[in-house]
């Protein structure tokens, strides 16, 4: 079951199991259906309020904004809806934070703007985020939705892949450690960059993880798909997705992640396993 955007009337109906609950008391169940644990889409900002310690978070490299490279029409306008939309300058938002003490790099995207499509700012605030990894040694938590490339932009958004691609690479060469947590949906370029590089991979339950979506793969092969393809459970079936974890425990998750894999900097300079 797809995830979705939970609904203003005060009393919806979870798209998976029915039942009907008030809003407030699935807000309180971190936006998850309080009978089933169906997960409802998140914004970046309520993620914040949930995952990181009271006032920690910082953001870096907030005043980037997406131009428009290629002179395509009306391209400005879909921007200022997005924005408008998402509350975001773009479909990622990035900074510095604390997790239960524990000092990292966060970064979350949103689906609110433009489907989570990587254009040239999401790429460049993404790379900026692992090479500060890179320098500093702070883990790299980047929390990923998206529909893809944003094709508005091109060859410019589809370099973005490269470019991402290529940092995950170098924090990796720094040994320090890199978690993706993929939710519904992560698909098309991001999948194929940088939300498939990370020394351990979660998802949200129910999550859509792939390239193309089921459809245009039904479509190309002309067969049905088994129930459930795509979804995190079939992905961690299959070897793509290392732990399925709900919201309420991804604070000590990624807490005990961090303290798994990170090293001192003279072991990380040496090239010590963690």
């Amino acid at each position: 079951m797809p995830a979705e955007t939970l609904p203003e009337q005060s009393n919806p109906a979870c798209p998976s199991c029915g039942a009907q609950y008030r809003t407030e008391d699935i807000a309180k169940a971190l936006k998850t259906c309080p009978g089933c644990g169906y997960h409802y889409r998140m914004e970046p900002v309520e993620r914040i309020q949930y995952l990181t310690d009271p006032g920690s978070f910082s953001e870096f490299s907030g005043n980037l904004i997406s131009l428009n490279p290629i002179d395509l029409g009306g391209y400005e306008e879909k921007l200022s809806e997005a924005e408008a939309k998402a509350q975001m300058k773009d479909a990622v938002i990035t900074g510095t934070c604390s997790i239960e003490g524990r000092k990292l790099i966060l970064g979350l995207m949103s689906f609110n703007f433009m489907g989570g499509s990587m254009g040239s700012v999401v790429g460049e605030k993404v790379c900026r985020a692992l090479l500060m990894g890179a320098e500093t040694g702070l883990p790299v938590v980047i929390y990923t939705t998206s529909g893809g490339a944003r094709m508005q932009e091109g060859i410019f958004s589809l370099l973005q892949m490269a470019k991402t691609s290529s940092a995950a690479a170098e924090l990796d060469k720094a040994g320090v450690p890199f978690f993706i947590v993929l939710c519904d949906p992560t698909t098309g370029g991001v999948t194929a960059s940088f939300a498939m590089l990370a020394d351990i991979t979660l998802a949200e339950p129910g999550a859509l993880i792939g390239f193309a979506g089921p459809r245009v793969i039904e479509g190309t092969i002309r067969e049905s798909l088994p129930e459930g393809f795509q979804r995190a459970e079939f992905q961690q079936e299959k070897g793509f997705v290392d732990i399925i974890v709900k919201r309420q425990d991804q604070r000590r998750t990624v807490r005990e992640l961090i303290d798994l894999h990170i090293r001192a900097p003279d072991e990380r300079k040496e090239g010590k396993p963690a």
